[in-house]
């Protein structure tokens, strides 16, 4: 008796599936086996190789997910793939701040302030650390007793590890999380250096690379004797952890002096600190999904500016830019020949300062530099404030006030600008973006409301759901970005406007 035909749909492999297959295989070779109870031996084996099937397959199904860019979830995975498109992410940045140090009277004795010194943030349950860069001297009978000392957002730590004499072997920094380029490493046999890859590295080249891994180590590797020199005996590396967008605390909130103040003489000297200022230049690690959604435009752009990607990814690839939209004459009737207007949209929204649109323009004619004979100029963004109401029916024992609040807060994740991981919110973008008809459907903003929790329906008359006054879809202009403006939900049963809850 003839077998049951390949079966070629690779998407049918869960418990089900197998399952099926598995009973009808068999049917086909023993049909005289009927017996489907639960207790029977040959169905308990039966379920057993489904169960182990589709657990084998769940494995093998994310494995090879992880081998592509788009789907994968591991860190080192997505850092590996991004790495052959030649792609490299932006590492964590510490905040630096000036600290105004304050003795409580004019110091009869020298005083020395050491490099390392450590200020943290008045946070009590969970205070951030600043490490002072440099020493800062106070001579006695400064007057009035006051200096200025530059802290970080650091914290300096060392490692000695014994070398395995291997080619390319690897250490793991233990403390985390790593800070970007830190690491000094010296061994018995010389002072290594730090390189992106060994591909240009000699034999006798003191070379070693570094990655994160997932949860924030530096992992160092070595040469292998034939691209980079292998360390030998003992290694030390020096480092620092830290940074991140957490360190941007701000002004006079760094007013703890970790350690007691001395002169030279050992004297104990009161003294306080505070930041007058802002700490700045905190950056995050760029996450997963930044790097997942950023690597492959890394690739349509060279070291010139020239097509319309170009100018795009280009600027938004600056700090500070979160979108970016260029208009020329081929994109919209009544633009010049040889000229463009490049729309960009801050982090956060708002206008472009005139420090980013000129550090755009820095980007796109000296870093990358655009054709001769096409002038462009940084321009910005046109917004179109949206106005949405809802007419709301809610499920049975919910609260309308918190409802609403769970409208306005879908609505409002539905027009930011940017995700929460750093990435590009791809719902909402400039009218030119929408294509041809240049319109943000009202369906798409009819089910943010629908599929709130807590709402059992919405009106279904015109007038119960309108952007802008109008039950249509939301008509926008080539530039016009749409923002939210307002969203007013009201009952479905009273028509009563319902606030959100405080």
């Amino acid at each position: 008796m003839a077998l049951l035909p390949k079966n070629l749909d690779y998407t049918d492999k869960d418990f089900e599936s197998l399952r099926t297959r598995m009973f009808a295989l068999i049917a086909s070779v023993f049909p005289d086996w009927t017996d489907r109870e639960v207790s029977n031996f040959g169905n308990i084996l039966v379920e057993l190789f489904a169960f182990t099937g589709d657990v084998l397959t769940f494995y093998q199904d994310n494995q090879a997910k992880e081998s592509r860019l788009s789907d994968a979830v591991v860190r080192s995975n997505v850092l590996a793939l991004a790495k052959m498109l030649n792609y490299v992410p932006e590492g964590n940045a510490a905040a630096s701040a000036d600290l105004l140090v304050t003795l409580n009277e004019v110091p009869t004795n020298d005083i020395v302030l050491a490099a390392g010194r450590k200020y943290l943030t008045s946070n009590f349950a969970n205070p951030i650390t600043f490490e002072q860069i440099f020493v800062t001297q106070i001579p006695a009978g400064l007057d009035p007793p006051q200096v200025i000392v530059t802290v970080a957002n650091r914290e300096i730590f060392e490692e000695s590890f014994s070398s395995t004499g291997l080619p390319s072997q690897q250490i793991v920094l233990s403390s985390t999380p790593y800070l970007d380029n830190t690491a000094v490493v010296n061994a018995t046999n010389g002072t290594y250096t730090q390189v992106d890859t060994f591909l240009n590295s000699k034999a006798t080249d003191f070379h070693f690379t570094l990655a994160v891994d997932s949860v924030g180590r530096g992992v160092l590797t070595f040469g292998d004797g034939v691209n980079g020199q292998i360390p030998s005996d003992n290694l030390t590396v020096v480092y620092s952890v830290g940074g991140g967008a957490s360190g941007n605390v701000d002004a006079n909130t760094i007013v703890k002096i970790n350690e007691p103040v001395l002169d030279v003489v050992g004297n104990r000297i009161v003294a306080t600190a505070t930041n007058p200022t802002a700490a700045s230049g905190g950056v995050n690690r760029e996450t997963t999904a930044a790097i997942k959604q950023k690597a492959p435009p890394s690739t349509k752009i060279t070291d010139r500016t020239v097509s319309l990607d170009d100018y795009e990814i280009g600027a938004e690839n600056i700090e500070g830019v979160a979108r970016a939209l260029m208009v020329t004459s081929d994109q919209v009737v009544g633009v010049a020949e040889n000229r463009g207007f490049l729309y960009i949209v801050p982090d956060g929204g708002g206008l472009p300062s005139a420090a980013l649109k000129s550090s755009v323009e820095t980007e796109l004619t000296v870093t990358r530099p655009n054709t001769i004979t096409f002038k462009f100029e940084v321009v910005d963004p046109q917004y179109l404030a949206v106005d949405i109401v809802v007419r709301a029916y809610f499920a049975t024992g919910q609260n309308p006030n918190i409802v609403a609040t769970a409208i306005n807060t879908a609505f409002n994740d539905y027009f930011q600008i940017s995700n929460p991981d750093g990435t590009k919110n791809t719902l909402v973008k400039f009218g030119l973006k929408y294509g041809n008809d240049l319109k943000l459907p009202l369906s798409d903003l009819f089910c943010v409301a629908e599929n709130v929790s807590g709402v059992r329906k919405i009106g279904a008359n015109d007038v119960d759901f309108t952007v802008n006054g109008e039950h249509a879809d939301l008509a926008l202009t080539y530039a016009q970005f749409p923002t939210l403006n307002s969203v007013t939900v009201r009952d479905g049963e009273t028509g009563e406007v319902v606030s959100p809850a405080v």
